[in-house]
């Protein structure tokens, strides 16, 4: 996701007048309610002229700011400065909206183009001297201004974004910066590129219909139309999600299959072809380390990690290795129950990764009666987003939602929801968009098309973007209990977006440090299993029955199965991200994969059967995307989350109440407060890392 406080470009030779004008729509506000996006008029080839155009008066707007006569302000330097480059921050939101959610070749090469100009752009700004003395001078004098705490937190970040992009070097060293930013755009814009296509490239063909063995008739008869839809007539198709396993691995009886399916996901990015990312990756993270040294610190992630709630180094790796030992013991009792397994099946062979996920769900009916299968029946997708995330929504917070059909889209899977408070007051947009195609990148996220922010009167338009399998026309969507846990989780991400209450763009929303930012989407995913909502929308989509309480209790009780596996491909990846960005400039190897297994190794997370959840080649959260020296993130935040769990728990849960203090003491605050403060301001204490010990069932290890 941007934060307003990212964005920016370059003034490029500007095309003429006329062809910059009006016609645009990316130019000019939108006459749609909440300033949603024109998506019925913008093309593709609206966007160049609209970044040269707005990045161009972006500029003027900045340099009549620094040079203005009057002494700096917090209004006519900082206010200024918030209200600038709305044409821009217009552009941008929609263009990488749709370079996420439905790309095509020609965004791409607007990408391409605009990537490095974006980065050139913001060093303009944040390496100008003069606007730095300016808001240096608010800044030392901030204790005698009349700020309210809101505004001296902006006109601190202010000053300490400027600080941080390298206000203070040398122009020597400021000129250096400004290369480095520009080739790293270049760069992890070709990463993120690359795995996009390698993804669509690797998809697993077969020919013979018995090496699906598992599949269901639906799963059989989708996996021949996307082979006929890619012209493979007579064949099956089997596509790759961005994770090193893949769901297929579950259910394949055929284990040659199954090893296919494995070998093609790891692969990715290291191949033979035009999609191969080692240079790339190596590249990227000498630059990263070289430039934190540029700042005074010794690696990127100590110059990331600054900027954090952990802060440091030390305590993500303190964090991690405490972490490690629990997991990778779990993983190795759960394997050895595996070849137990397949030892009594009589297999003459050994546990391997792709037999994993396959094992482990034998295992799991075996030991609990228990078959993810069947729940899927139960899991009917519309009924998921009614009955459970929108009922959720609506008894904790006092929502309702409804639809907008008159509003234009992008992809006509797409669905858009207009927002209610409990008075009836409108609160912002929602757009819904589930479903995998070849245009959409992996993974599932939330994004910002309109962020919120009173300054500028604006409502906030968000969106949720999933890669459910869309099966043939007239089939039902039955979602795994894995999707209805992501739904849950992105509508998180949402609500934090929509409940957004600051006066200022650099505090919309999700603009929170990285360490922070899942935290209130973990804690949302907790009401996938509340028994009031669950029983609500697990119902089957035939009959309306709901889900036996006997499957529920078994799904349940299963919860805690196979976390050892689950907590080391989550960990191997975040010490892996650390491991890259926590080497010097003078350290970096000449070989991706052999560096990878040495750093898992030397961290005593590398199983063979438990493979990094990315390998470095697809690890786009990390070298395509904000992520880097962040991927711990989510294990750091669900330290938050599984304390805050435990509050509504204590507080009997799904209540009004209980929603409203959760929205108006952290929710709807955004970045406005440091992070920590706002945690502790909710729950009324620091957090503790045993309630997330005993929710990945570590503690007794």
């Amino acid at each position: 996701m941007l934060a307003a406080s990212t964005l920016g470009l370059s003034a490029c030779a500007l095309l003429p007048t006329d062809m910059a004008s009006n016609t645009n729509p990316l130019l000019s506000p939108s006459t749609l309610d909440y300033q949603y996006p024109h998506f019925d008029r913008i093309r593709a080839e609206h966007f160049l002229p609209a970044f040269e155009s707005a990045a161009s008066a972006h500029l003027a707007e900045v340099e009549a700011i620094a040079t203005q006569d009057t002494a700096s302000t917090f209004d006519n330097t900082i206010v200024a400065l918030e209200r600038s480059g709305q044409d821009l921050m217009r552009t941008a939101y929609v263009f990488f909206g749709l370079v996420g959610a439905h790309t095509n070749d020609t965004l791409n090469e607007v990408q391409t183009t605009v990537a490095p100009q974006m980065a050139a752009h913001q060093d303009k700004i944040l390496l100008n001297p003069q606007l730095f003395a300016r808001i240096d001078a608010i800044y030392q004098s901030r204790d005698t201004l009349d700020l309210n705490p809101e505004q001296r937190r902006l006109v601190e970040r202010y000053h300490q974004n400027f600080v941080r992009a390298g206000a203070r070097l040398s122009e020597d060293e400021k000129t250096r910066i400004s290369a480095i930013n520009e080739r790293l755009s270049s760069l992890v814009t070709k990463f993120g590129q690359n795995v996009l296509k390698e993804r669509n490239d690797s998809t697993v063909f077969v020919s013979d219909v018995d090496q699906l063995a598992g599949y269901s008739t639906a799963e059989i008869e989708s996996a021949a139309q996307i082979a006929s839809d890619a012209g493979h007539d007579g064949e099956y198709a089997i596509k790759l999600l961005n994770t090193s396993s893949q769901p297929a691995l579950k259910v394949l009886t055929h284990r040659p299959t199954r090893d296919k399916v494995m070998q093609a996901s790891l692969a990715r990015g290291l191949r033979d072809n035009d999609y191969n990312n080692q240079a790339l990756i190596l590249e990227i993270v000498r630059l990263r380390a070289e430039r934190a040294q540029l700042m005074g610190h010794p690696n990127h992630a100590a110059y990331v990690l600054e900027d954090s709630t952990a802060q440091t180094t030390q305590a993500v790796n303190d964090l991690l290795t405490q972490l490690a030992p629990k997991a990778v013991a779990n993983a190795r009792a759960e394997a050895a129950d595996l070849q137990t397994l397949i030892d009594a099946e009589m297999g003459a062979f050994m546990l391997s990764a792709a037999d994993w996920p396959f094992y482990a769900e034998k295992l799991r009916q075996q030991r609990y009666a228990f078959d993810e299968s069947q729940m899927r029946p139960y899991l009917e997708l519309d009924r998921v987003l009614h009955d459970g995330v929108f009922y959720m929504a609506q008894a904790l917070y006092g929502l309702s939602f409804k639809p907008r059909k008159d509003l234009p889209v992008y992809h006509p899977d797409v669905s858009v929801w207009e927002v209610f408070n409990a008075d009836d007051s409108a609160l912002g947009l929602f757009l819904f968009d589930p479903y995998a195609r070849d245009s959409k990148r992996g993974g599932a996220w939330m994004n910002a098309y309109v962020p919120q922010n009173h300054l500028l009167k604006a409502k906030p338009v968000v969106g949720n973007h999933l890669n459910i399998t869309k099966p043939p026309a007239g089939e039902p969507v039955l979602l795994t209990f894995d999707e209805v846990t992501t739904l849950f989780h992105e509508f998180g991400h949402a609500l934090h977006g929509l409940f957004s209450d600051v006066s200022y763009p650099m505090f919309s929303g999700t603009s929170v440090p990285r360490d922070f930012v899942e935290f209130p989407s973990q804690v949302h995913e907790m009401w996938a299993v509340w028994p009031d909502i669950l029983q609500r929308y697990a119902r089957h989509y035939e009959t309306g029955e709901p889900m036996p309480q006997a499957l529920v209790e078994r799904f349940l009780a299963a919860k805690k199965f196979n976390q050892g596996y689950a907590t080391t491909e989550y960990l191997a990846a975040s010490l892996l991200d650390q491991a890259w960005h926590q080497l010097g400039p003078d350290e970096i190897p000449s070989d991706v994969a052999q560096f990878e297994k040495a750093a898992l190794k030397r961290a005593g997370i590398l199983l063979d059967t438990v493979p990094t959840r990315y390998r470095s080649a697809y690890f786009s959260h990390i070298f395509a995307g904000g992520y880097s020296a962040g991927y711990y993130s989510y294990i750091w935040s669900e330290v938050l989350d599984a304390e805050t769990v435990e509050w509504f728990k204590a507080h009997d849960g799904l209540k009004r109440i209980n929603g409203d203090w959760f929205r108006e003491n952290l929710l709807s605050r955004g970045g406005s407060m440091d992070a920590m403060e706002l945690f502790e301001l909710f729950r009324g204490r620091a957090p503790r890392i045993e309630p997330l010990l005993e929710k990945r069932g570590l503690n007794a290890k």
